[in-house]
């Protein structure tokens, strides 16, 4: 093997000394500062003139750091050196005549009134991210407020999923016989999850959350009713099929929704659930709603016959006013919901996945 030199490129900042070593596939790399402020270079690698070894040593015109910074490649070998003062140097060497080896790396090469403009630059850049970050208040309850958020979606995903879970188990061993018996045996998880649910409305008018207000009130305020006003009130409709399906529906969505804010907190995400989350309300969203509109019209003639919740009128109008007036108007408020909420969610499906497309673009 050959004794060789291999072609050398550099530039300079006020701050440091950048070579570019033209050696690919560069193994057995031993790149020292001498005490006389030389710097030497020996590899082995595919250089000009084939696969050899390769030297070279430079002294440089002012001193510099012993740290040297390097990094090799397929095609070449990148060192960066720190002068020990930050000036612009003449020159590289200590001797006048420049090395035949050596020349301008015009890839980095500026001169120094270009290298002092991005210079100034950075520290403009420097001091304007200073001032943004000073200008950001670090919130100190910031700790507790996602410990909150993260108990919170903890205990309403584990009480949905008991009730997924014993509604898919019960559906398995009795087959359709479970539908009848769905309220008596999961009632008051539901009652509790869904009085849970309030905070969801609180947690935005807090800023504890950055979900919209109104989205969430309207999903709330709408399960509410039809589980405290319709399946609660009336034992009638708590034995219908109907039930089951509203249950089911409910929770199936929210085993989902609630491990994604979980992990949130902890700023952990999964791609998988990310994408059920974002993805398993279109079809699952609508059913819900269509559930909930059926279990309405067949609580309207119970509502009628036991004139439960009627509303007085004076008497020159008659006698009552019966509460399925009002349902027959939430039904159809529930439709708008649904449209409102279904332009809300896909907005979010959106915008999570067109940032993604972009950032890997």
């Amino acid at each position: 093997m050959q004794l060789l030199t291999p072609h050398v490129y550099w530039a300079q900042r006020h701050g440091e000394i950048y070579l570019r070593v033209e050696l690919s596939d560069a193994k057995n790399l031993d790149i020292s500062l001498q005490e006389n402020n030389t710097l030497q270079f020996s590899a082995q690698g595919h250089g000009a003139k084939g696969e050899n070894e390769y030297r070279f040593s430079l002294e440089f015109l002012e001193p510099v750091k012993p740290e040297i910074c390097h990094k090799s490649t397929q095609r070449q070998v990148d060192i960066k050196i720190k002068k020990q003062q930050e000036r612009w140097w003449d020159r590289l060497t200590l001797q006048e005549k420049k090395p035949l080896f050596l020349a301008p790396d015009f890839d980095r090469w500026l001169d120094e009134s270009d290298a002092e403009m991005e210079l100034q630059a950075k520290e403009q850049e420097k001091i304007n991210r200073i001032n943004v970050e000073s200008r950001v208040r670090k919130d100190p309850y910031l700790g507790l407020k996602k410990g909150y958020l993260f108990m919170y979606n903890l205990v309403q995903f584990l009480g949905f999923s008991w009730i997924f879970v014993n509604l898919t188990v019960r559906l398995f061993i009795l087959g359709q016989d479970s539908f009848y018996d769905t309220f008596h045996t999961t009632a008051d998880m539901m009652y509790f999850c869904q009085m849970m649910a309030v905070l969801e409305v609180v947690n935005p008018l807090l800023g504890l959350v950055k979900t919209g207000f109104f989205p969430a009130m309207i999903q709330v305020a709408g399960r509410n009713v039809i589980l405290f006003v319709i399946f609660g009130s009336l034992e009638e409709m708590q034995n219908r099929p109907v039930v089951f399906f509203v249950f089911y529906l409910w929770s199936t969505i929210e085993v989902f929704r609630y491990p994604f804010y979980m992990l949130a907190c902890i700023g952990t995400e999964w791609k998988l659930l990310t994408w059920i989350r974002y993805s398993i309300w279109i079809p699952l969203y609508p059913l819900g709603v269509l559930a909930e509109a059926v279990a309405v019209i067949q609580s309207l003639p119970i509502f009628d016959e036991t004139r439960r919740f009627s509303f007085p009128l004076p008497a020159v109008l008659g006698g009552s006013l019966s509460f399925s007036c009002p349902l027959q108007l939430y039904l159809v408020l529930m439709f708008l919901g649904l449209f409102i909420n279904f332009r809300h969610l896909y907005k979010q499906r959106m915008r999570r996945y067109r940032t993604k497309k972009r950032k890997v673009q």
